[in-house]
């Protein structure tokens, strides 16, 4: 996609499509301070500047790797810093990783239950009537008194 000149402006529909962000959202990180307001034309329309473009590009990616707003608007800060230092910015990533780091073994556990839940099903109970389903069962088991099933 062609760079726009500077002074160039865009609608927030041009501006979407070129960014990849929807046009609410668009408005939504504007009503929370994460871009700056737009331009309005008299009609009332937003409009852009160039370098708009870039900054939600930079935030769609950031929400792309699953930062939370509030460690983008530090991240969009950042960006924007010369005076500030690298680390902060590495402390963010650094906290991101703990985080999704906890959330993945959260994700295998579930798969290990849910695997066990499919497997149970499949040897005692598949084709059967649904509320016999051993997968059903399991689920109304509280957790400490499932010793023999999807999580015990």
């Amino acid at each position: 996609m062609q760079k726009l000149e500077n002074g160039a402006e865009l609608a927030i529909g041009a501006l979407a499509e070129r960014t990849g962000c929807s046009v609410p959202t668009i408005r939504y990180y504007e009503e929370i301070g994460l871009i700056p307001p737009a331009k309005r034309r008299p009609s009332g329309h937003r409009v852009y500047q160039a370098d708009s473009e870039e900054l939600l590009t930079f935030i769609r990616h950031c929400r792309d790797f699953g930062f939370p707003i509030e460690q983008v608007r530090e991240l969009v800060s950042l960006s924007k810093s010369q005076e500030r230092d690298c680390f902060e910015t590495l402390k963010i990533a650094q906290a991101h990783l703990a985080a999704v780091r906890v959330k993945m073994a959260e994700l295998r556990t579930l798969e290990r239950s849910l695997t066990r839940f499919a497997r149970s099903c499949s040897e005692m109970c598949a084709g059967g009537p649904a509320a016999q389903c051993s997968i059903l069962k399991d689920m109304v088991t509280p957790p400490q008194a499932a010793s023999s099933s999807c999580c015990g």
